[in-house]
């Protein structure tokens, strides 16, 4: 079977031992299953007012990130209500 470039990387980290079992990985797959189900829950509306060239520019990453603006826009506020956004410094 002929692997990509992607695939070879991933394997050989494998088969270096680099990655781990999760212990309790079922409860922990719940626990992301609940975040992913609030993150995505759309059962609110807001209206905001920001700079168009912000807006630009997160219209932008949402592409790359293959995701609707609006959601993005949603994840990222969550993340940062949950504590989970790290600020990049300098």
């Amino acid at each position: 079977m002929k692997l990509n470039k992607e695939e070879d990387e991933l394997l050989e980290s494998v088969e270096r031992g680099e990655w781990k079992t999760i212990p309790n990985f079922k409860k922990e797959a719940k626990r992301y299953h609940e975040y992913a189900r609030a993150t995505f829950r759309k059962d609110k509306r807001i209206n905001i007012r920001m700079p168009e060239k912000d807006l630009a520019n997160i219209q932008k990453r949402a592409i790359q990130e293959g995701l609707p603006y609006q959601t993005l826009i949603s994840s990222v506020l969550h993340k940062f209500i949950s504590g989970r956004l790290i600020e990049k410094g300098p």
